[in-house]
């Protein structure tokens, strides 16, 4: 099933990211996380794609085993820097082969050395994608506060444009904190002629550590009622675990209760997170 039909439908769902492993000994223990994650029937699965394109055979092996074992629509991450054309056409068509309908189009990390590169932004891999097969629902990525290299809002938006016009289907968010600045970036978008579907990411933070790691990689704002909330139960890992559920869940009722009908939870490969989320909101989901 393609992501944008389940969008397109009129009921609160929920969909979880996993990642695969950085090596083969460690793929049994991500395949059992998969395994367990799928058990919960979420909307739909997506599945990272290594820096590099590193672990991009075990990306779409998972993305097979979501589909086809456990019967969840699944979304491959696929990223363009840091590889050629006929790379790139490779994964397309392996992704295809594989019957998932739904990609990911990613950038990704810029390689640290001065290699030549076939593509500079994710607008090209969408060009790309909807060349080789139209038929693909493609999703992209979109930053509720602002790119990190973007100079400001104004110029993410007008690149964000770009990116749907080049057929994008539908958009998900970078991490946030505070939902105000999800509603805020909303009103922006609609008032410019973006219209396609956004799904808000969550990232439930569960251990302080995490919270460090979460500013440098999105630079996203920290409410004040969050900061509280590590300064009270962060030296507790069980407290600290709890309330982290307690405020991914809250964002996520917030978020229902004005209009989203879908919420990408980034699960961290931890199903007894992604469970206790969704048991959470067991009425509200009616699972």
């Amino acid at each position: 099933m393609k992501i944008i039909d389940l969008l397109k439908k009129d009921t609160l769902s929920i969909s979880f990211e996993v990642f695969p492993p950085k090596t083969d000994s460690s793929f049994d223990s991500v395949a059992n996380a998969v395994k367990e994650i799928a058990k919960l029937k979420p909307a739909f699965m997506s599945v990272t794609y290594g820096a590099g394109g590193g672990t991009s055979a075990y990306t779409l092996e998972i993305a097979k085993q979501i589909k086809q074992k456990y019967d969840v629509p699944s979304l491959a991450h696929l990223t363009c820097v840091s590889s050629t054309k006929d790379t790139v056409h490779k994964r397309i068509e392996d992704i295809k082969n594989a019957g998932i309908q739904n990609i990911m189009a990613l950038r990704g990390d810029i390689p640290e050395d001065n290699t030549l590169q076939d593509y500079h932004h994710a607008i090209e891999l969408v060009h790309e994608i909807k060349s080789i097969d139209p038929n693909f629902c493609i999703g992209g990525a979109c930053y509720p506060e602002i790119h990190p290299e973007s100079a400001n809002q104004k110029e993410d938006i007008k690149y964000l444009i770009e990116k749907v016009d080049a057929g994008c289907d539908f958009l998900t968010t970078q991490m946030f904190f505070d939902n105000n600045l999800l509603y805020n970036f909303l009103y922006k978008i609609r008032e410019v002629g973006i219209t396609v579907p956004i799904i808000p990411g969550i990232m439930p933070i569960t251990n302080a550590n995490q919270l460090d790691r979460a500013i440098k990689l999105s630079g996203s704002f920290m409410p004040q009622r969050f900061k509280c909330l590590v300064d009270k139960f962060g030296n507790d890992p069980l407290a600290m675990k709890q309330a982290g559920i307690a405020y991914a869940t809250d964002q996520i009722i917030d978020l229902y209760a004005n209009g989203i009908t879908n919420v990408h939870v980034y699960s961290m490969n931890k199903p007894d997170i992604a469970s206790a989320i969704q048991n959470n909101l067991s009425d509200i989901l009616g699972k």
